[in-house]
């Protein structure tokens, strides 16, 4: 461990948080972080809470293994997400239990399966699409996860759970631990009638806030 980089001692925190958080069971959730021109991935059978930074599959961008032990399953969700949104470099993916929950409902809107409940869904998720069913590894589902991924970072695959990118592992994190707190919220009104947020309070929260002038001070023109 002493010898991993910032990037795999990044992978071993974020992995533990999201154990320690129960947003992961068992040997369950993955993540990847770019590295210079390779890909850091969790392996396949470990849990979240036992990732260690020296323990790391290295990739190359076209998923080609490098080094470390095999790379999880779902390495093509990962691989399908950074190739598709180059200005981002981590991404996480878990079963956390209320996301995956909501991925199990019928009758879901699959370009918006989650209704912005808080203004914190609104800033740190923003769009939410729901993919189609595909077995756990499954690759044949890389365009459908690609055509998904341009339209928005964070992605909800049906019957299994979350998958979010962000710039850097700690900004994923928070995405996705907002969209599991929104799911929980959910469930939790679920046969009450809720206010979502309206497009327009939606789109307002994009813009900066309007700072009021320094007394004393005259507002710069």
């Amino acid at each position: 461990m002493s010898g991993a980089g910032p990037a795999a001692l990044a992978v071993e925190r974020i992995a533990h948080a999201i154990h320690r958080r129960g947003l992961s069971h068992g040997r369950t959730g993955n993540l990847a972080v770019r590295d210079g021109e390779h890909i850091l991935l969790t392996p396949t059978g470990v849990s979240l809470g036992e990732v260690e930074a020296g323990a790391l599959s290295v990739l190359d961008a076209e998923g080609r293994r490098l080094d470390g032990p095999r790379p999880t399953k779902e390495a093509f969700l990962h691989l399908a997400v950074l190739r598709t949104r180059p200005e981002l470099n981590a991404v996480v993916h878990t079963h956390s239990p209320y996301a995956a929950a909501l991925s199990c409902l019928d009758g879901l809107d699959p370009e918006a399966p989650l209704p912005p409940l808080t203004a914190y869904f609104a800033m740190r998720v923003g769009a939410l699409r729901l993919l189609p069913y595909l077995a756990p590894g499954d690759a044949s589902g890389t365009a459908l996860v690609e055509e998904a991924a341009a339209a928005s970072h964070a992605l909800l695959l049906r019957n299994h759970g979350p998958v979010v990118a962000g710039s850097d592992l700690d900004g994923a994190l928070d995405a996705l631990e907002e969209l599991e707190h929104t799911a929980q919220l959910f469930f939790l009104t679920a046969g009450h009638r809720t206010a979502p947020l309206s497009a327009e309070r939606v789109a307002a929260l994009a813009q900066p806030p309007i700072q009021p002038p320094l007394e004393g001070r005259t507002p710069a023109a």
